[in-house]
């Protein structure tokens, strides 16, 4: 898509303009679905592709997500992502802020809010029951990291402070850069699509090679056991399979349409699938998650707090950094978004596989779902209103 698009082809309707009240209403949506017809919800949740006996990716959400994705693939014209690619400043801050900023950012906020400010309301002595350490076999009293093993009901599980479970959750979340609703956020910020499809496939790779070095140092109990299959699988759901489904029926449709119908025709068709398919993936998460949301009210303030001091520090760095290097309104915004949003995918299953799907760190990747979404809309509206800013 060229930069020089009208605004108006991107200006938001009056569906996109209140979404944040229509996630809210999903939101309660799935709640209730997960409470009224939890056969439904456990049906859903059946429906995925494991990984070694592990579950990895929801098969409904996966199918929502390609819905939400290809609408903007196939928007992308990838002589602007080549052009993108050239373009060093943007590049190389969208890395910096993602691999050499936002990952301690994280870890020092959240700590600061888990294990001081909140910790009295957390509770001192509060523990967590987790999954044992894979590959480590380790007996009844012997201490691991800040976790002592236990027994219980026969099984052995590792006992750890509380507010250290969320801990972990939330660098889950910091080590793990938005490689899928990104696009949808830089699409609706008017941002430039071919930097954020080709910061995309950088970060993809990227996580490859950082994810398990920086998850074992923050989580500071050894190293941390990546499942670097459930990546790869991940990846290759939420962004390579629609993206090349798009680029493949871009070139079919202009090739037999031509690009004026491809233009005015076939994507005005497109437009509202992306935010409804959004919507359907938050009623299925929150299906599947909600009633741990419910049964923790308060603990989801206590980590909803630093996570969204974490987003809001970490887009206004990327939004000053992109001012002060002189980069254009169409790459800031999508760069500023990209460091602010997480893969919590990735993350949720990651914090599942490791320490188990009731465990706190896996209730804090589902608080990063609860409160991304509106912050992001939010974001959105403020860089629209702010582009003037830019040259």
């Amino acid at each position: 898509m060229s930069m020089d698009a009208p605004v108006v082809d991107r200006s938001m309707g009056l569906f996109e303009r209140y979404l944040t009240v229509w996630v809210a209403l999903c939101i309660v949506a799935g709640i209730m679905l997960g409470r009224v017809a939890p056969e439904l919800a456990q049906s859903l949740d059946s429906m995925a592709l494991s990984v070694n006996g592990a579950p990895v990716v929801s098969i409904p959400i996966a199918v929502c997500l390609f819905f939400m994705m290809y609408p903007i693939m196939v928007k992308i014209d990838f002589h602007e992502v080549v052009r993108a690619g050239r373009a060093a400043k943007p590049v190389g801050l969208t890395l910096f802020i993602n691999w050499g900023i936002k990952p301690f950012t994280m870890y020092a906020i959240s700590s600061f809010f888990l294990g001081t400010l909140f910790l009295g309301f957390i509770g001192p002595d509060a523990v967590d029951l987790v999954k044992m350490p894979l590959g480590e076999d380790l007996v009844v009293g012997q201490s691991y990291g800040a976790g002592t093993v236990v027994l219980v009901d026969g099984v052995k599980m590792l006992e750890v402070p509380l507010w250290r479970s969320y801990l972990a959750g939330c660098i889950l979340l910091g080590i793990a850069p938005c490689t899928a609703m990104v696009l949808v956020w830089g699409y609706l910020s008017e941002g430039n699509d071919g930097h954020t499809l080709v910061m995309v496939a950088i970060n993809s790779l990227t996580m490859l090679l950082l994810f398990g070095v920086l998850g074992g140092f923050f989580l500071g109990v050894g190293e941390l056991p990546v499942p670097w299959e459930a990546l790869l699988l991940s990846i290759s759901v939420y962004v390579a399979l629609p993206l090349v489904a798009g680029y493949l029926s871009r070139r079919w449709i202009i090739a037999r349409k031509g690009e004026a119908w491809f233009q005015d025709k076939f994507l005005h068709v497109l437009t509202p699938i992306t935010i409804t398919a959004l919507l359907l993936t938050l009623v299925l998460l929150f299906s599947l998650k909600g009633d741990t949301i419910t049964e923790n009210p308060l603990t989801i303030v206590w980590i909803a707090v630093p996570l969204l001091v974490q987003t809001v520090l970490v887009f206004a760095l990327g939004y000053v950094l992109a001012k002060a290097l002189g980069l254009s309104y169409e790459n800031a915004a999508p760069t500023s978004m990209i460091g602010a949003s997480n893969h919590f995918e990735v993350a949720i299953a990651t914090a599942a596989m490791l320490y188990g799907l009731s465990s706190g760190a896996a209730l804090a990747t589902v608080v990063g779902v609860l409160i991304e979404v509106p912050l992001m809309l939010m974001l959105v509206r403020f860089c629209l209103r702010t582009r003037g800013w830019f040259a």
